[in-house]
């Protein structure tokens, strides 16, 4: 669904949480989002989790691990349907808008990560979302993606590979996607560390190819070099001539490429994303 940007002043009461579980050694294994179905803490909680689909199996039997005795029940929603009302071209406040559609659906809320990410919205399979959010319309998973890449919004096990990738190199904490002042969990030491020395070497950026490739055309992982063939990152995921890479920033700023099968190159160049803190290390 494509939207104008709503207004953060007055967006209503956030609804949703943006959140990994990691592992041991303090990388990435599941991206989450958390949204609150309870209206108050006196109401049984009640939690919708968004994954990627592709680890749907694997987080339940995660879950389960840190359920113990609890009485907690962890079953996969399928009768739902998950819709990005993203910002369209054109500026305006729809925060009035979409408040008074918010009746209408199970979920109706500002994303968590990035405000240029517009608002989540989650309904029953059957449901219409041209009829709960009027003047918009249908994209597609395409659509979507082309909007991330843009804006350097990593998602999911391509983007954020599992057991890989580092919370911090992911601009997590950019995406109120890490808590510094919460209670240990598993994978903290690493991270907090990390942080309090403030020294990040690589993040990962939205970048754009000098001309749009098929789909998996570059291997996943596929190295990126400078001019004179130093290393500078790691291809990750993309589409056309678009897509994110883990980067050096050291080398963001010079002519990069990636060496192709067949002995091809294709040339790269990276951004910081407007939406970035303005003092970042």
């Amino acid at each position: 669904l494509s939207f104008p940007t709503p207004s953060p002043q007055t967006a209503p009461p956030p609804r949703a949480l943006y959140t990994h579980a990691l592992n041991v050694q303090g990388r990435c294994l599941y991206e989450l989002i958390l949204y609150r179905l309870h209206e108050s803490q006196e109401e049984e909680p009640n939690i919708l989790v968004e994954c990627d689909s592709t680890v749907l199996d694997s987080l339940q039997k995660h879950l389960k691990l840190y359920k113990i005795r609890r009485k907690v029940n962890i079953v996969p929603c399928l009768d739902l349907s998950l819709w990005a009302i993203i910002p369209g071209e054109q500026s305006g406040d729809i925060s009035s808008i979409l408040d008074k559609c918010a009746d209408k659906t199970l979920v109706l809320t500002p994303d968590p990560r990035a405000e240029v990410m517009g608002w989540r919205l989650i309904t029953k399979k059957k449901e219409n979302p041209l009829e709960i959010v009027p003047g918009s319309h249908i994209g597609n998973i395409r659509d979507y993606h082309r909007h991330r890449y843009k804006q350097g919004i990593a998602e999911g096990v391509n983007d954020i590979p599992p057991g890989v990738a580092l919370p911090l190199e992911s601009n997590l904490a950019y995406m109120n996607g890490i808590s510094f002042t919460k209670g240990c969990y598993i994978g903290q030491e690493l991270t907090a560390r990390t942080h309090h020395t403030g020294v990040i070497r690589k993040r990962l950026l939205p970048v754009q190819l000098s001309a749009p490739l098929p789909l998996g055309s570059i291997p996943e992982g596929a190295a990126i070099l400078t001019e004179s063939g130093k290393s500078a990152g790691k291809y990750r995921a993309g589409g056309d001539e678009l897509g994110i890479a883990l980067l050096r920033l050291a080398n963001i700023n010079e002519p990069l490429r990636i060496s192709l099968p067949g002995d091809a190159n294709v040339t790269l160049t990276a951004a910081v994303p407007n939406w970035w803190p303005k003092t970042t290390n």
